[in-house]
């Protein structure tokens, strides 16, 4: 009791460790658990493994129990403008439901786990969870201590990676690394199906090039060669995604058509088409799967449109897929999008839009739920001034 014990580490979403820690095991009651994680002290469980299963989700309910019979002021603010949701919601809404939701993750990941070098999990009941670890953190080297909370999302996405996604326009499936963003959501994949293809592209097949700038598993690179781009350089500077994709177009027999390279934006030399998809919202992401949503500033969408010129061929068109969610969280207007397209001497000549039909449209007990209802998708078809 009060002895000093040091244990490595490891969180993929690279939070801090805890300051303190106690050892709990079957016997700690959820009541007790959950004072000492919203005190910020961790507890490192030595019972049975699902039974700290249990014991997280009557976290979660705690967490949510006061909410109970009263409106949340976020909700409030909500219902205030259900009338009118295409008006933006304030920006300190959205920031206030950030901040309850990171501090939700950071009580939940209170729970801690210890592994042994070989990622097997020393307790009664627990799951062979040793491929799962392996795709997410990479060889195994010593024994470890992480949070029961990642667990099972590494958990859920070695079982996503196993089964793939299901995309109906490639007829085939895209399987997501752990950490890579999956193509849960269809509408920019339905986008960049339906989009005319530049005529450039059409007047010269057999030499046809497309970038795809941020790639992540590769499903719009694979797309555009199915479409018949002849060469599609897919471009991604982060390692997980880079081997995601190549894993992906592998499996389609697509190696002859999309070339992976990683780079930091943009690969050398010029495209009839350059296709990106870059993070929607411009706040800061608290995880490594958030980056494919968040970016602090929008320094990704800056840096497509301010690239852009010098990257397309003569006739060749941009295609910047966009979703308008920032708009309606108050965080960036459309002036201001129009502002830095036009900083960047491009025009746009066209946009197409569609309506998102992912499962949180439809949740009225989303806090942003007017903001989510009122969301577009957009791909704006660019090209240099």
């Amino acid at each position: 009791m009060g002895e000093e014990r040091t244990a490595l580490w490891r969180s993929g979403s690279d939070s801090p460790p805890p300051k303190r820690v106690v050892i709990a095991d079957d016997r700690m009651t959820a009541d007790v658990a959950y004072h000492l994680a919203c005190e910020g002290v961790a507890i490192l469980w030595r019972g049975d493994f699902q039974n700290a299963r249990q014991l997280l989700a009557a976290l979660a309910r705690r967490i949510e129990e006061p909410r109970k019979g009263k409106k949340s002021t976020t909700a409030e603010a909500e219902e205030s403008r259900s009338v009118s949701s295409s008006l933006p919601l304030p920006a300190e809404v959205f920031h206030r439901y950030r901040l309850t939701q990171s501090q939700r993750a950071r009580t939940l990941g209170m729970l801690l786990l210890s592994f042994d070098a070989d990622f097997r999990i020393p307790l009664r009941r627990a799951p062979d969870v040793r491929q799962a670890c392996a795709e997410a953190y990479g060889t195994a080297t010593m024994p470890f201590v992480a949070s029961l909370r990642e667990l099972l999302g590494i958990i859920g996405a070695h079982e996503w990676r196993v089964k793939g996604v299901e995309v109906p326009l490639l007829g085939a499936r895209i399987h997501p690394y752990y950490g890579v963003f999956a193509p849960i959501r269809a509408e920019y994949v339905d986008l960049v199906a339906t989009a005319p293809l530049p005529s450039i592209l059409l007047k010269t097949p057999a030499r046809g090039v497309a970038f795809d700038i941020g790639t992540g598993t590769g499903v719009l690179s694979a797309l555009l060669a199915k479409r018949g781009v002849a060469h599609v350089v897919a471009a991604e500077r982060d390692p997980r995604a880079i081997a995601c994709a190549r894993d992906n177009i592998a499996s389609l027999k697509l190696d002859a058509q999309v070339e992976v390279r990683q780079v930091d934006l943009y690969p050398d030399g010029c495209a009839a088409l350059v296709v990106c998809n870059p993070p929607w919202v411009p706040a800061r992401p608290v995880s490594p799967l958030e980056h494919a949503v968040y970016d602090p500033g929008s320094s990704m969408l800056r840096g497509f449109l301010n690239g852009l010129a010098a990257h397309l061929e003569p006739g060749g068109e941009g295609w910047l897929l966009l979703s308008d969610l920032a708009e309606h969280f108050g965080l960036r207007t459309r002036s201001e999008l129009l502002a830095l397209i036009d900083a960047a001497g491009l025009i746009v000549f066209g946009r197409i839009e569609t309506r998102p039909h992912h499962p949180r449209v439809a949740d009225v007990s989303d806090p942003l739920h007017a903001a989510r209802q009122a969301e577009v998708t957009s791909l704006w078809r660019l090209r240099v001034r």
